[in-house]
């Protein structure tokens, strides 16, 4: 029998949130309470490698890694994959599930999302996976002393200073090895990146933000060699964002001078921000220099319209750091990047590799980087 894409895609969603609130027999934590689960209210004395693993008690959790790559000929290519852990009910309420426990039955679900961006072919390929914690589908384990977060075929195998990606969809994949030259960034006050006006709307997030990237990507049946620079963050939570916030604009950028960037911008329905908007400098050194909403100030030059979702993004950004000597342009290495998750998260985004120039101290200075757009086609309301 032949179905429409609409409703292939609505029957889908159904299933995901049949698996959530059937699984775990707990419908209000499947539909967003906060109730139970652990709360983040202060610093998150972050340890490693144990904190690269995952962190059971909070509800929401995502490993993510982006990056800028070359292949031998000098083509370029950006990617992106990220792993989510979603804790469909707090911890103890494994006491009350009927026994005997179904072999089926999880606390979490996992999601996955991949992509490729081929900046000369003009193309954004994209992949998304999920399966509950259920029979070795997914999950994260320790095995030799490596850290294993995987959805199916998918995963990162995580160990002191190396990381191992590997994803695979029907029409690309890649595997990629990542060394790490500089040691974990924590950000905000040790790693407690404040998001709202409340002690708990909160994450414990760090970056490694400069990994030595080099593998192999697959594209419709070619594979090329590529080397290049990779970003990786890590952050758990538990508590929904501000009431009043459509979504937000991630910058991670990796600049010629050894340094990097990281900044988030929280933006109400009206377009300003939130006081908890804030970013962190990290020198030459790795030390991290945390940066408050009235230190950086970003103007968007350029937007782009979606001719899939109607969603006007921008495209083009000029930021200025006085405090650092920074003046930057940043614009997109491809402007369709948008991500859609129809058959995992049901989240419409734009994740897309971007290119910087401008001045530093009065001298030229460039880099690369990825930049994520929440929002923009819908409101985001979800855990951070």
């Amino acid at each position: 029998m032949k179905v429409s894409r609409k409703y292939a895609r609505a029957f889908t969603i159904f299933a995901v949130w049949c698996i959530m609130f059937y699984s775990t027999g707990d419908f209000k934590a499947a539909a967003g309470k906060a109730v139970g689960f652990l709360k983040i209210t202060g610093p998150c004395h972050l340890k490693f490698p144990e904190d690269h693993g995952d962190h059971p008690g909070y509800r929401t959790e995502w490993w993510y890694y982006s990056g800028n790559l070359k292949d031998q000929a000098g083509n370029p290519y950006g990617f992106q994959l990220t792993f989510f852990r979603s804790q469909l009910s707090p911890p103890g309420n494994e006491k009350v599930w009927p026994r005997p426990v179904s072999a089926w039955r999880t606390k979490h679900v996992y999601f996955a999302h991949a992509a490729i961006s081929d900046i000369v072919g003009g193309r954004h390929l994209q992949a998304e996976t999920m399966s509950r914690q259920a029979l070795g589908m997914a999950g994260v384990s320790w095995q030799n002393k490596r850290i294993h977060v995987f959805v199916k075929n998918w995963s990162a195998d995580i160990a002191a200073g190396s990381h191992h990606l590997s994803a695979h969809a029907g029409h690309f994949s890649f595997k990629l090895s990542m060394t790490s030259e500089k040691p974990p960034v924590l950000h905000g006050d040790a790693g407690y990146s404040h998001k709202g006006s409340a002690p708990h709307r909160a994450s414990c997030y760090y970056s490694l933000s400069r990994l030595k990237t080099t593998g192999t990507m697959t594209i419709q049946g070619k594979t090329l060699k590529v080397r290049g620079l990779g970003w990786m963050d890590h952050e758990f939570s538990t508590d929904p964002l501000e009431p009043g916030l459509s979504g937000w604009d991630w910058f991670g950028l990796q600049l010629s001078d050894h340094t990097e960037l990281m900044i988030y911008l929280l933006r109400k329905t009206d377009g300003s921000l939130i006081e908890a908007s804030s970013g962190t400098f990290i020198d030459t050194d790795g030390v991290a220099h945390h940066l408050t909403k009235d230190k950086f100030h970003i103007e968007v030059r350029k937007t782009w319209k979606s001719p899939e979702t109607s969603a006007l993004y921008p495209t083009g950004w000029h930021m200025k750091i006085p405090s650092l000597s920074l003046d930057l342009d940043i614009r997109p290495n491809l402007d369709d990047q948008e991500m859609l998750s129809p058959n995992t998260t049901n989240v419409i985004y734009w994740e897309g590799s971007v290119s910087v120039n401008g001045k530093k101290n009065d001298r030229s200075i460039s880099g690369h980087g990825y930049i994520e757009l929440t929002g923009y086609a819908r409101a985001f309301d979800s855990p951070l």
